[in-house]
């Protein structure tokens, strides 16, 4: 499977995949939103947003995490980035019919976006463009999100997508203040998705 091939598009962003040139505009896009997220890492200046990158790339090598540079549509301006990550593949039996999908579950996260992208259309868009290529393309049969349970902005953007609050983690990564971070656990099953498909058309 050619991850670095995948690239979404929509009306108001485009996801296409991370590469080291999207550096320099990450830097611009990342000036100034560390104060906005509080509880997620935003990487700030060249040093912290090379390593990022690189980090994210060798993942994608690895088959790991597909990572995205998120592009404002109407500027063609980098506003941010996100990623699949914690791709899993069940253990089938070789002759499973239920064996064909491309992963079983995934999750998405290290989103974040520049300030003058929030409270846009573009986390909204982002989210329904990877839900869709999840559970259509890929055909998963869930894919989870966590965030750092202090963090109730971004648990009211996953709840008002229609994920379903599982429980809270605790000590389950290691937050942006360097500390043991409980995560709150969201997830959409496949059985779900047409509802909540049809729920963030209605927002978008």
């Amino acid at each position: 499977m050619n991850s670095a091939a995948i690239v979404l598009s929509g009306s108001h962003v485009r996801l296409e995949p991370l590469d080291r040139r999207h550096v320099e505009p990450l830097i611009a896009a990342g000036a100034g939103a560390g104060d906005l997220y509080a509880w997620s890492f935003v990487p700030q200046g060249e040093a912290q947003m090379r390593r990022y990158v690189a980090d994210a790339l060798a993942l994608a090598v690895q088959g790991r995490a597909v990572p995205f540079a998120t592009i404002r549509q109407h500027d063609d301006t980098v506003v941010g980035a996100t990623r699949f990550f914690n791709l899993e593949r069940w253990a089938w039996p070789a002759d499973h019919p239920a064996g064909t999908s491309a992963y079983d579950t995934c999750e998405i996260g290290y989103t974040w976006l520049a300030p003058d992208a929030i409270r846009t259309a573009a986390n909204t868009e982002a989210k329904f463009l990877m839900l869709t290529h999840a559970f259509e393309t890929w055909r998963v049969r869930a894919v989870a999100f966590h965030t750092d349970a202090r963090n109730t902005r971004s648990r009211a953007a996953i709840e008002r997508l229609g994920a379903r609050f599982e429980g809270l983690l605790r000590a389950h990564r290691l937050a942006v203040d360097y500390t043991p971070r409980d995560s709150a656990r969201y997830s959409i099953v496949a059985a779900e998705w047409p509802a909540v498909k049809d729920r963030m058309l209605g927002l978008l």
